[in-house]
């Protein structure tokens, strides 16, 4: 699977508790990443 452009970087600030899932629901909004990889990222459905 190809990721979006900062799939690596929002995934890496929720690994390192930079960000929560609020902050990582924000970025499917803005459209950094896919609902499909806010699910990967944290486990649940967005």
């Amino acid at each position: 699977m190809e990721h979006s452009k900062n799939y690596h970087k929002v995934k890496r600030y929720y690994d390192m508790k930079m960000w929560d899932e609020t902050r990582i629901r924000n970025a499917v909004k803005m459209g950094w990443i896919t609902e499909e990889e806010f699910q990967e990222i944290v486990g649940k459905e967005y």
